[in-house]
């Protein structure tokens, strides 16, 4: 075990975050902490690396081991470029290099009696430099570079010119080749494009170490992780698997807790009724039982209700008219920006009711080809035309469509006037804004919360064309999922752009590849893209004969049900008639045994020894058949509540 989390509990103020979160990681596992947006997540990273300190619990790390930590937010840097940030993070051997180098130039002005202790020092520093793999620092430094997405001639960029995204790349590239025994990632893939992404799960997978990632991204997950471990309601649960299996596994465990707590539930219901009739008898065997089960009820360990997570976005895109059948055509589209060739004849339509994934690395316009599409950008030749009713609904992954100085309310109020105040608070909760947080300034929001907001306009604007710049950025898994629902089941036509692999795979029906400035066109979500890119599909057709049995397969499937429908008909009918017939019965012997208690009162019974004999035989012979009726209206009505 490299490294163990006991009971981590953590507070800020009022707010719970975390409370007794415990997992370990063992060597060379590869783990994935998931949960929605503010679960606690990168709290706990920072936790582990000593950044917070926790309220209660323990972090430890193995002796001698090292650590890595790559955070969300990158601090700015020096004035050093790409190339040479990223070597800087193996000084050392940089410096036992330039001694190595130094000694090497010092070699012919050696005397001759230090020549020998010399040379010695010299074979020393060439073994603990080919050791820690010096000869090899380079081209590593240069292959983790490349793979992170930057180009060869982009190596002497200056850091300080970057982007927030190409930063955490430089930050990413410089933890990656450090090689600690334990790397943490916050969002890794967030800035990546695709072959980057794919590069990095190929770097993680064959890692000799381990690895502990937060991020939203489940392609990446699937092929990376072995262990999953779940953040929600401030605990921890603990999966082993890639994020697929969690995903099945952790529904399944909360649909059994569910169903324990309502068996349960039941239960109780049912013992409290039992209870409640058997004191109804008035009797004193009968009150016994009745007491015999309140302490027994009583005694019972409750299941606590499972909680849920009250984060889930309400999404539902509803086209107001529908569009013509052709609903985009680009001819011989270019475009560049200054010596920076983009693309050029880019040529595509799309159909109503397509969801078309455009996809290629950054840097290769893709987001420009939407731009132009929205009239934001203008193309440097080449033509697009809109079909018949065609209501463009476009989503910015830059949310410059929105108003930082504007409130939320005002952002929603102001683009539909006719809505009232009690709708846009309504839209403003279904996408998680309550309260008083529909009065926040759109500009003091997170990415994520402009995203929402965004999709909130989205959704309102009841287009039929919807065209989405990376919408799944800075969204939870959860979110991503509901997300893909809404447009799955979108009666328009769709147009975006994404990194996400499991977002494209579950959406998209075809996909554009732009890659050096050309389109290729799949018909497929991501798998087929992959399996034809890759040339592993292979084309075959195979002619059968005969009928097939496929369309009589849903009659008897129809038959059977309705024969189990009315067979359960009929066995409930029965428990309620059996259950009717019991309390009937038990109604009589009580009557009777009242009758009896009222003969034994009677003075010329009193001095019958033989009567009274009769009379104690016929009510203990009473008792034992309620005590059997009793038992079993308590299982007749189990059984009926059990269903």
């Amino acid at each position: 075990m490299i490294l163990s989390v006991q009971n981590v509990s953590k507070s800020f103020g009022e707010d719970v975050v975390l409370n007794g979160v415990s997992f370990h990681v063992e060597d060379y596992e590869k783990v994935a902490i998931v949960g929605i947006n503010g679960a606690g997540k990168s709290t706990l990273l920072k936790i582990i690396v000593g950044e917070l300190e926790a309220d209660e619990g323990t972090v430890t790390l193995s002796r001698g081991k090292t650590l890595g930590y790559l955070a969300q937010h990158q601090e700015a840097f020096g004035e050093r470029t790409i190339y040479e940030e990223v070597l800087e993070a193996k000084s050392d051997i940089v410096e036992m290099e330039a001694r190595i180098r130094s000694m090497e130039a010092e070699m012919e002005t050696v005397p001759p009696e230090e020549t020998e202790e010399f040379l010695e020092r010299y074979h020393r520093q060439l073994l603990e430099y080919e050791a820690r793999d010096g000869y090899a620092l380079k081209s590593e430094v240069s292959g983790i570079i490349k793979g992170l997405g930057f180009s060869e001639n982009e190596f002497d960029k200056p850091c300080k010119e970057l982007s927030g995204g190409q930063k955490t790349r430089v930050a990413l590239a410089r933890l990656l080749v450090t090689r600690p025994d334990i790397i943490l990632l916050d969002e890794p893939t967030n800035h990546l494009d695709i072959a980057s992404i794919t590069w990095l799960e190929t770097f993680l997978i064959n890692y000799r170490g381990a690895v502990v990632v937060v991020a939203h991204d489940r392609y990446f997950l699937d092929r990376v992780v072995t262990k999953v471990v779940e953040i929600s309601l401030h605990k921890s649960m603990v999966f082993n698997g890639n994020y697929s299996y969690y995903a099945q596994r952790a529904q399944e465990v909360r649909q059994e807790r569910l169903r324990a707590y309502m068996n349960q539930q039941r239960e109780i219901k049912h013992q409290e009724e039992v209870i409640e009739r058997l004191q109804s008898f008035n009797r004193e065997k009968s009150i016994k039982r009745a007491e015999s089960r309140k302490k027994k009820l009583a005694r019972m360990e409750v299941i606590e209700k499972p909680g849920q997570e009250h984060s889930k976005m309400h999404i539902r895109f509803t086209p107001a008219i529908e569009s013509g059948k052709d609903v985009l055509a680009v001819e011989d589209l270019a475009k560049s920006y200054g010596d920076k060739h983009l693309f050029s004849d880019i040529s595509f339509d799309i159909q109503r009711g397509e969801r078309v994934a455009l996809i290629g690395e950054n840097g290769t316009g893709k987001t420009t080809i939407l731009k132009i599409i929205n009239q934001i950008a203008d193309a440097d030749a080449g033509e697009f035309r809109l079909g018949t009713n065609v209501c463009i609904g476009y989503y910015d992954q830059e949310q410059q469509e929105l108003h930082m100085e504007k409130s939320l309310f005002d952002e929603i109020g102001d683009d539909y006037p006719w809505m009232t105040e009690t709708e846009i608070r309504n839209i403003l909760a279904a996408f998680l804004f309550t309260g008083d947080e529909a009065f926040r300034l759109v500009g003091d929001l997170s990415g994520g919360e402009r995203g929402r907001l965004s999709l909130a306009k989205l959704m309102l604007s009841e287009a039929n064309f919807l065209i989405l710049d990376e919408p799944t950025n800075h969204l939870d898994i959860a979110s991503r999922e509901i997300l893909e629902d809404a447009l799955t089941g979108y009666g328009g036509t769709v147009f975006f752009v994404s990194h996400d692999r499991y977002f494209i795979n579950r959406t998209a029906t075809r996909i554009l590849n732009l890659s050096d400035g050309c389109l290729t066109n799949y018909l497929g979500n991501y798998d087929y893209y992959l399996e034809k890119r890759d040339g592993m599909i292979q084309v075959s057709e195979t002619v059968t004969s005969g009928t097939s049995p496929a369309k009589s397969e849903p009659v008897s499937d129809s038959k059977a049900d309705w024969q189990a429908k009315k067979e359960e008909q009929a066995r409930l009918r029965k428990l309620n008639n059996d259950i009717a017939k019991t309390e009937s019965d038990i109604a009589k012997l009580e009557a009777r045994l009242k009758e009896i208690d009222a003969e034994y009162e009677k003075p010329y019974i009193a001095t019958d020894p033989v009567k009274l004999s009769e009379l104690g035989k016929e009510q203990s012979g009473i008792d034992e058949v309620l005590e059997k009726l009793y038992d079993k209206w308590d299982a007749l009505n189990k059984e009926l509540d059990e269903g």
